[in-house]
């Protein structure tokens, strides 16, 4: 590998990082920074659903433009830029509207920047393997954002930390040249999402599962275990360090296929659950978030790498980033609903059935 090429990938696996990292600082404790302005959980699963809302019009968008102009730079730089300034103002959002019309801005300027990076990242590196440890960086920067966010062990200070860490990475963007690509317009959305309708249906599901768990999960681990802001962190951070470690295992051990890396991901989810419905105490989450950072890890890598070798790059990654925003939509305000009217583990429930389904879905899937 020749210097420059390496400088440009460790340029991108340092946008990765400081992307990921910003967004992970505020998104896993939003539950409990929503709690702090309503004591309704059906309000905070909108909240919550908001920035997902938004978001998956931004990508589908915005990875629709990127394909057609061939470039993915201009947008990578716009999303940094929007994320620093919707991310910094939840620093001011002391009520329930302020902080839902800061969490729309921030879907927005997220989705312009997701779908471009990774296909950014697929495109400057011409040894595809290589490029899962170019995105496993994503799954880094959540591990220190959360970090970050646990040592903090306070709120407001969140919002900053994740302002600079966006300002980071627009710095180093400044850095990457401007790759253009063959412009990529043949496929039309519709016909990119009935072609791999299977997979599409079956992170849909899982992830309405996953992110119903995540919602009520921080305030599960605070209301009835006791932990503290940075023991809630310590949890995760198991998810995202077994994350980032499998991801690089798979650009140089793991030889399996795409389409099975991304069943093995769906189908591996539901035993988590199971587990997360029967702790007694925080520290007993790790082990089963350490796990739901391989399947992610898998499901992750093995479902865009699929769709990036088959369909046009950004539209189609824009297509499965949005399928996890639909389903970080629908699955708080589900979670919320459950909670309400029933308790956390209700929840739990709820999330091994439907990612069942997501599995059996995920069996049609032709390699």
């Amino acid at each position: 590998m020749s210097l420059q090429k390496l400088s440009i990938n460790n340029l991108v696996r340092s946008a990765s990082f400081f992307q990921h990292a910003g967004l992970s600082i505020v998104a896993v404790f939003l539950p409990i920074i929503a709690k702090e302005v309503t004591d309704s959980l059906f309000e905070i699963g909108i909240i919550v659903a908001s920035f997902s809302f938004s978001q998956i019009l931004s990508e589908i968008y915005f990875g629709r433009v990127s394909d057609k102009k061939g470039t993915r730079l201009l947008f990578i730089r716009l999303g940094f830029i929007g994320c620093a300034i919707t991310f910094g103002l939840h620093y001011f959002a002391e009520d329930t509207i302020l902080l839902l019309l800061a969490r729309i801005g921030a879907g927005i300027s997220t989705g312009i920047m997701v779908p471009a990076l990774i296909a950014y990242a697929y495109e400057s590196e011409t040894n595809k393997t290589k490029v899962a440890s170019i995105v496993s960086f994503h799954a880094l920067g959540w591990l220190a954002g959360i970090t970050a966010a646990g040592i903090a062990n306070d709120v407001k200070p969140i919002f900053l930390i994740s302002s600079g860490l966006f300002l980071c990475g627009l710095v180093i963007t400044t850095k990457l040249p401007n790759i253009v690509s063959e412009k990529q317009i043949e496929r039309g959305i519709v016909k990119i999402i009935s072609k791999n309708r299977f997979l599409f249906l079956s992170l849909l599901l899982r992830h309405i599962g996953a992110s119903s768990v995540w919602t009520i999960l921080p305030i599960m681990l605070m209301d009835r275990f006791g932990a503290e802001l940075y023991q809630i962190s310590i949890v995760y951070v198991a998810n995202n360090l077994t994350a980032f470690i499998i991801m690089n295992l798979m650009a140089s051990k793991i030889k399996i296929n795409n389409v099975t890396k991304f069943k093995i991901g769906i189908g591996v989810t539901a035993i988590v659950f199971v587990g997360l419905s029967l702790i007694t105490n925080w520290w007993m989450a790790m082990p089963f978030m350490a796990l739901v950072g391989v399947t992610w890890a898998f499901l992750f890598i093995g479902g865009n790498f699929y769709l990036m070798e088959n369909n046009p790059l950004s539209t189609s990654t824009g297509i499965f980033s949005s399928t996890l925003s639909i389903s970080s939509v629908v699955g708080p305000i589900i979670a919320g609903t459950i909670a309400f009217y029933y308790d956390f583990v209700s929840v739990m429930y709820f999330a091994v059935a439907i990612i069942v389904c997501a599995f059996l879905i995920s069996l049609k899937i032709k390699k």
